[in-house]
C-alpha cells in the first residue's frame, strides 16, 4: 500500500481486516452449505445454473490436505504422535489431523472443483506407458518425494547407473502425444474442519457450478480413506480414480524391495505397464507370489524392510483396484493424476505454511477461505464486494451498472 498509494497501513490493521472479511466469507460459505443440505435430494441432483458443463467438459473434483501451524496454549500436543496406518488405502493416511511429530503442526483440508476439456476415444489413445514414467532417475526421485523411502540393497549405489537411464532414453525416441485433459476453470475450497466438513463444502461448490448435470464426472484422489469417504457420501455418481502417481510409487517401491537395482528396475517396468493398461490384477498376483517368497512382515520390522514394503503395496493395490482402470479412463477422456490438486496445495502452503507462521483456529479458517477465494478463477470475491457495498450500513444500495 505504501508503494502503490502512499498509505501507511500497519500490519495489525491488515491482519484485523483480513480476519474480519475472512470470517464474513466463512459465514456465507457455511450458510450456502446449510441451504444446499436443506434442498430435497432431487434438487441436489439438478443444476442451479442455466449452462452446466457440456459434453466436451469433464466435471472434476479432487481433495487433499496441506499443513500449517496452530498456536493454542491449551491444546498444544507436548509429545510425539505416530502416524496411523490407513487400512482403507493400504498406506499412510493423508488426513490425520493430529501432528505427526508433536508440536503445533496441523492439517488443513483443501478441495479443487475444476472443469477440464478432453475428447472421448474408441481406443486407448496412449496404450504404452509414457517415457517419463520409465525414466529411472526421475522415478527414484519421485518415489522418495511421495513415500519418503525406497528399500534397496545396502551394497549397491544409491542411484541407478546412468547407462540404464540412457538406454531408456534411446528406446523412447519420442513421447506419445499428450492426451491429458486440460484445465478450464478452477475454483478452490479449504477448511480447518474435519474431512466431513470438507466433503459438504466441496459438494455445495460442485453443485453451485452445475456439476450435477455434467455428462462426464471424475473424482480423483490418493489412497487416503477420507477421500473415498467424501466420494461415497457426496460424489457417488462420479468416476472414482486413484491418482496414478501414488500407485506408481507403491509399485516402484515393491519392485525394488529386496532386489538389486537393475533387476528391480526390470520388474518395475513390467508392473507399471500392467498398471497403466488397467491390468492391476496381474500386479496383485505378482505381489502375492513375491510376498510368499519373502514371508509375512513382523510387527517390529522396519518400514524399509522388503517384506513390509511389499505387504503395504499389496494392500494398497487390493484396496484401490476398482479405481485403477486407467485404460478405460483415458478412453473416456478422464484425468488419471491429481497433479493439479498437488499444485493447489502448494499454493495454499505458500501463504499459510512456514516455520515462522502461527495461526489461531479462527484466523486460520478465515485466511484459508480468503486464499481459496482469491485463487478461484470463478472470482467469488468480486460478487462478495458488490453485495457488501450494496448492503453496507449508511450507504445507498446502488449497484454498478453491468
Amino acid at each position: 500500500m505504501a508503494e502503490l498509494s502512499g498509505l501507511d497501513v500497519s500490519t495489525k490493521q491488515v491482519e484485523r481486516i483480513s480476519e474480519k472479511i475472512g470470517r464474513e466469507r466463512v459465514q456465507q460459505r457455511d450458510q450456502a452449505v446449510a441451504d444446499f443440505r436443506a434442498l430435497p435430494l432431487m434438487r441436489q441432483c439438478e443444476s442451479p445454473v442455466p449452462n452446466p458443463p457440456d459434453a466436451s467438459t469433464v466435471a472434476t473434483v479432487m481433495a487433499d490436505g496441506g499443513r500449517l501451524q496452530i498456536f493454542d496454549r491449551c491444546e498444544r500436543d507436548p509429545g510425539p504422535v505416530q502416524a496411523q496406518s490407513d487400512q482403507a488405502g493400504g498406506g499412510q493416511t493423508d488426513s490425520d489431523d493430529e501432528p505427526k511429530h508433536g508440536g503445533y503442526w496441523r492439517e488443513d483440508k483443501i478441495g479443487l472443483v475444476m472443469t477440464m476439456t478432453s475428447t472421448v476415444s474408441a481406443e486407448d489413445p496412449c496404450p504404452e506407458v509414457p517415457a517419463h514414467f520409465v525414466d529411472p532417475l526421475r522415478i527414484l526421485k519421485l518415489a522418495r518425494e511421495i513415500k519418503g523411502h525406497v528399500a534397496a540393497a545396502k551394497d549397491e549405489p544409491d542411484e541407478i547407473p546412468e547407462s540404464a537411464a540412457a538406454a531408456v532414453t534411446i528406446d523412447a525416441q519420442e513421447d506419445e502425444p499428450s492426451t491429458t485433459p486440460k484445465p478450464k476453470v478452477r475454483s478452490m475450497v479449504a477448511t480447518r474442519g474435519d474431512v466431513d466438513k470438507l466433503g459438504e463444502i466441496l459438494a455445495q461448490a460442485a453443485w453451485a457450478r452445475g456439476f450435477a448435470a455434467a455428462e462426464r464426472k471424475a473424482f480423483v484422489g490418493d489412497g487416503a480413506k477420507g477421500n473415498w469417504g467424501i466420494h461415497k457420501r457426496w460424489f457417488s455418481s462420479y468416476e472414482a480414480i486413484l491418482d496414478f502417481i501414488h500407485a506408481l510409487t507403491y509399485v516402484f517401491a515393491a519392485a525394488m524391495a529386496g532386489r538389486k537395482r537393475l533387476e528391480g528396475w526390470e520388474v518395475y517396468k513390467t508392473w507399471i505397464q500392467s498398471v497403466w493398461s488397467g491390468k492391476v490384477e496381474e500386479v496383485i498376483r505378482a505381489l502375492e507370489i513375491r510376498l510368499a517368497e519373502l514371508g509375512e512382515a513382523k510387527e517390529d520390522e522396519s518400514e524399509t524392510s522388503p517384506r513390509r514394503v511389499v505387504s503395504e503395496a499389496l494392500g494398497y493395490l487390493r484396496n484401490n483396484a476398482g479405481r485403477m482402470r486407467y485404460d478405460a479412463y483415458r478412453k473416456a477422456g478422464l484425468p488419471i493424476t491429481s497433479s493439479h490438486m498437488e499444485s493447489t496445495v502448494k499454493m495454499f502452503n505458500y501463504r499459510v505454511k512456514g516455520t515462522e507462521k502461527f495461526w489461531s483456529e479462527p484466523g486460520a479458517e478465515a485466511m484459508l477461505q480468503l486464499r481459496a477465494d482469491y485463487l478461484s478463477e470463478t472470482e467469488p470475491m468480486d460478487t462478495f464486494w458488490e453485495d457488501r457495498q450494496g448492503t453496507a450500513t449508511g450507504r445507498w444500495p446502488y449497484r454498478r451498472a453491468l
